[in-house]
């Protein structure tokens, strides 16, 4: 039945979004404890659950027109279209559990990201700003004992 292998597709999708919500919190720790060296790593990671992901979208695509074809729905139907015309009620306690995890997972996932976002445009801007003063005279005092700038000193943030 196309119910049983929609609902094995959605399981499916929980579990990579929840593998996303993990690899973005990751992600977040390293950028707060300054391991920017990691970072390309977790993007990476991040970038593979996304592919697995859409792939993973589109077999729950061909799964809904399926069920949707099966339940008199209109190809496309979305997953609340499809728990409306549930033939019973099992179907429909089932899908709509589905859609509330798909909800929340990315709700969380939407807010970390643009976290995570902000904290890698801080991180760059001061990254940027630091070899922006550093192409200037590093010396505080000129051979005859004048002083060299004129600006206030400049701390760095090591912690970011």
């Amino acid at each position: 039945m196309g119910a049983n292998e929609l609902s094995m597709q959605l399981w499916r999708e929980r579990e990579l979004l929840e593998m996303l919500l993990f690899k973005l919190d990751e992600q977040q720790l390293l950028l707060a404890a300054g391991k920017a060296r990691w970072i390309h790593l977790a993007a990476r990671e991040i970038e593979q659950v996304l592919d697995r992901l859409r792939a993973t979208g589109m077999a729950r695509v061909v799964e809904s027109d399926i069920v949707a074809s099966e339940w008199g729905a209109a190809e496309g139907a979305t997953l609340r279209e499809l728990i409306a015309l549930a033939p019973q009620e099992t179907w429909r306690d089932l899908f709509e559990d589905h859609l509330r995890a798909l909800t929340r997972l990315t709700g969380e996932i939407g807010q970390l990201r643009d976290a995570n976002d902000q904290q890698l445009r801080a991180a760059l801007r001061a990254t940027q700003e630091t070899i922006a003063d550093l192409s200037g005279d590093t010396g505080e005092y000129t051979t005859t004992g004048d002083r060299a700038r004129n600006d206030a000193a400049r701390i760095i943030d090591t912690e970011m």
